[in-house]
């Protein structure tokens, strides 16, 4: 998105707009950072005397937002102009080169100018057109899910080979916010050795040098280099240099790249850019200077056999830490969307095997692009036009929509082919889209039996159950009740006339305190809960208890030069509290509390049967430059703060610091020499932080659509303010003694994003039994995250991720086929097994299924 956005987006230039291209683009930038960029590039100093050991490789780019203060489409010209010029730039300099990312782009451009296609092909094969970030789209680095980096690298990566010739072997997300420490591994299994980034920046975060081994959490490292002022540059290109000898020579390598060219808006590299590189090749005083690529670059550095290079084991943080929570309704919609098609292709890609279910590939595909492109930097953090935000809303419910349809249509399958002989019976199928046996509550609405009814499993079991009002005033009532479910398969349930089963519940209401076997939750006027561990004699959270506590907060869109969100200014209060359920299965109490002209509803959910706390949220929020966090003071001593990543999870300091995280975060701690924890689940928020013990979930940021600093907001003018009016989401509160259990809070939170399947039954005979499995995994630790069919073929690929952080040995089954494949992952470990039907084989390929 920006010049640099510890450039670009943190102060407004002067000037506004820089040159204007040759391509007639004009490139926006968010000015020079002074601390940076020095007092003025016209008054540079003298070469120092040992200016001619260094070497620096002139990078020609554009940084394209294909979409920020402008919308998509208006990024697809941009694109095909900037394209244009450099290809233009080309002609007339021999030497020149130019480094363009996004596969996305690449496709725009074969869609409405293959011509153009075939002139960048040439000046590929060349050498001069250089292709790097082999992935969908230039993305957020923390937000999108381990399995949509995947495809990010997979469908990058395929239709970078396709329509170009050649696949990136550099990582390339130099405007991200923010790196997770799991990126090493997926790039490496794509092909990509290499890596690109420029946030967070050196007033952001200290590293050794910006040349260095980045190492994941697995092991794997990648060669990666931080730009050191920005990726855009319209100036005459001495001063960039003269900068980064200046500031930046005490590194291990003499070797720098120096990027240049108009940018944000695309733009590339100018004739006053490029006539200025030829000059300053002809200064005999000067460094080396010369037209190349990031190509060019990594394969000089990897061939120094004494360069002594640092490693950095960490993620690489911070840079717009209020990014992690700005637009509520783009965070929901990209974990759903995620979600909803991974597990489409699992019901779909089994069902194809084993009962004949359809695979939509080319729906799956589109879905899935249209999933990725959201995920632009800009786009995935809540920083662009709200226009665009609508337009998320859409692409969002397009992939969801697809996905929903075609599980639906494969359950409904395999419901036809199990037989439902009782007319005077119901029949609903359940089915587990997970790799292990599960066992939750399942609700749905059915027509009224009129009368006392019996409720059997597929395997015959009389299960407790409770009907609730339905969601319409009709006749049609809900169904609640407990059943397990085989791995990656289904059980059948019968509802008929008859006497319920009769259990004595542990499950209690009265008043302000529900209950069950084991907790005790008390809610209070100040809006407040306390909730006692009765297994473990514990008082979970502290003193002040669960809170939604409001913060103040006047920063700008992305929140630059923000650490923590600290100023409290009040509490959702005055509550209402009421009973809504209170049945052999579950009993709810909805707890209403408000604060200025917002209002809070959360469904506090306990089970007869798990020792998990369920609050179902419904938010309904008017408020300015405002946060809302809620706030999980952990009753524990020396706290440790552990938070999911993409495929991974990492501990942090309890600093207070805002930090990214994907579904789950948990404080572990001791008291009275005991250990004792508590993991938070959610289905849409990825803000957090942890002060002490106190761990806090960022609900929800009220800024105006892309404000940034210096600007001031003019109180006297109406402004576009963001996350108005109602959102919901879901939590899971698993409290635990012991150390914390990586691989249940990585299941719990599957589960949460993928409950199973319901499905009516009609009348009807069948061939199959009335509960089944057709595939399973028997550790603990490693989760089967994806199961699709290949790219290029028909054959089964399933993605296995060890979740603990140890190795692992594991067995997959595939009852299907009557195949297993048997191995080990070692900690944090991501393996892609393909079943080839054909062959009858399994075997490990990379995560581009090669």
């Amino acid at each position: 998105m920006s010049n640099n956005r510890s450039d670009k987006k943190r102060h407004i230039s002067r000037r506004k707009f820089i040159n204007y291209s040759s391509a007639g683009i004009a490139g926006v930038i968010l000015g020079p950072v002074p601390e940076l960029l020095g007092a003025g590039r016209e008054k540079v100093a003298p070469w120092p005397a040992d200016a001619g050991d260094f070497r620096f490789h002139m990078i020609g780019n554009a940084h394209i937002d294909p979409v920020w203060l402008w919308p998509w489409s208006e990024g697809v010209a941009v694109v095909h102009s900037t394209f244009r010029s450099a290809l233009d730039r080309m002609k007339e300099n021999p030497d020149f080169c130019f480094t363009a990312s996004s596969a996305q782009f690449y496709e725009w451009v074969a869609q409405n100018d293959p011509e153009m296609l075939v002139e960048i092909r040439k000046r590929i094969d060349e050498g001069r057109w250089n292709i790097v970030g082999g992935w969908w789209i230039e993305p957020d680095m923390n937000i999108p899910s381990g399995e949509a980096m995947v495809r990010q690298g997979l469908y990058g990566q395929k239709t970078m080979e396709k329509l170009t010739g050649r696949k990136a072997t550099v990582a390339f997300c130099p405007d991200s916010f923010g790196h997770a420490s799991t990126v090493p591994q997926i790039l490496k299994q794509q092909g990509m050795e290499n890596y690109v980034f420029m946030r967070p920046g050196i007033h952001e975060k200290t590293i050794p040098a910006d040349l260095f081994w980045w190492e994941g959490a697995d092991g794997s490292k990648v060669l990666t280099y931080r730009i050191q002022l920005s990726y855009n540059d319209t100036e005459p290109v001495k001063g960039r240099v003269q900068q980064i000898l200046s500031n930046y020579h005490d590194q291990p390598m003499k070797s720098f790249m120096a990027f240049y060219g108009a940018g944000d808006h695309g733009g590339g590299a100018t004739k006053e850019n490029i006539k200025s590189v030829e000059d300053l090749k002809a200064d005999k005083k000067a460094p080396a200077v010369f037209f190349s690529t990031t190509d060019k670059y990594f394969a000089e550095m990897r061939s120094k056999q004494n360069l002594n290079l640092p490693v950095v084991k960490d993620d690489l943080q911070h840079h717009a830490v209020g990014c992690y929570t700005t637009d509520s309704s783009i965070k929901k919609g990209n974990r759903h969307s995620e979600s909803a098609l991974v597990t489409a292709e699992k019901i779909t890609a089994v069902g194809r095997y084993a009962w004949g279910a359809a695979y939509p590939s080319d729906q799956f595909t589109n879905a899935w692009k249209r999933v990725l492109f959201l995920q632009f930097h800009d786009s995935l953090a809540g920083t662009s036009l709200p226009e665009h935000s609508e337009a998320a809303r859409n692409g969002h419910g397009h992939a969801i929509d697809v996905a929903s349809t075609e599980s639906m249509m494969a359950v409904q399958k395999l419901e036809w082919q199990i037989p439902s002989n009782d007319p005077e019976s119901q029949y609903l199928i359940v089915f587990n889209p997970h790799s292990w046996e599960v066992n939750p509550d399942i609700e749905y609405d059915m027509n009224d039996m009129q009368g006392a009814t019996s409720l059997q499993n597929g395997s015959g079991v009389e299960l407790l159950h409770q009907w609730n009002p339905g969601s319409t005033e009709t006749s049609r009532k809900r169904i609640l009740f407990n059943t397990t479910v085989p791995p990656l398969g289904y059980t059948q349930i019968k509802i008929s006339k008859g006497n319920p089963l009769l259990v004595k519940s542990s499950l209690k209401a009265e008043n302000n305190v529900i209950e069950n076997a084991y907790f005790r939750i008390a809610f209070s006027k100040d809006g407040s809960a306390s909730v006692f561990d009765k297994e473990n004699n514990h008082d979970l959270l502290g003193p002040k208890g669960f809170r939604a506590v409001v913060i103040n907060d006047p920063s700008d869109t992305w929140s630059h030069d923000v650490k923590t969100f600290a100023d409290e200014v009040g509490t959702f209060s005055d509550a209402v509290i009421k009973i809504t359920e209170n049945g052999p299965v579950r009993t709810v109490v909805r707890v209403t509390t408000s604060y200025g002209a917002s209002k809070l509803v959360i469904d506090w959910i306990l089970s007869s049967v798990t020792g998990k706390i369920e609050a179902r949220v419904s938010l309904d929020w008017h408020e300015h430059l405002r946060m809302l966090k809620f706030s999980f003071p952990v009753n524990v001593d020396s706290p440790v703060a552990t938070y999911e990543t993409p495929y991974g999870h990492i501990k942090r300091a309890t600093n207070g610091y805002e930090d990214p995280g994907q579904r789950w975060i948990d404080v572990t701690g001791q008291k009275d020499t005991k250990t004792f924890g508590l993991s938070v689940i959610n289905d849409a928020k990825y803000g957090y932080s942890v002060n002490g013990s106190d761990m806090r979930v960022s609900v929800v940021r009220s800024s105006p659509f892309a404000h940034h600093v210096p600007k001031v907001l003019d109180p006297a003018v109406e402004h576009i303010w963001m996350d108005q009016g109602i959102q919901t989401f879901k939590m899971i509160l698993v409290p635990h003694s012991g150390e914390l259990n990586e691989s249940l809070a990585a299941r719990t939170a599957e589960e949460l994003m993928a409950p199973p399947s319901v499905m009516y039954q009609g009348i009807h005979g069948g061939s199959l039994p009335v509960t089944g499995s057709f595939l399973s995994l028997d550790s603990p630790n490693v989760i089967i995250s994806s199961i699709k069919l290949a790219e290029s073929n028909d054959d089964l690929i399933i993605r296995c991720v060890e979740t603990a952080g140890k190795s692992s040995p594991a067995v997959v089954d595939l009852k299907f086929c009557g195949k297993k494949w048997t191995g080990e992952l070692r900690p944090f470990e991501i393996k892609t097994l393909r079943y080839s039907q054909k062959s009858g084989t399994i075997k490990p390929v990379t995560l581009l299924e090669d």
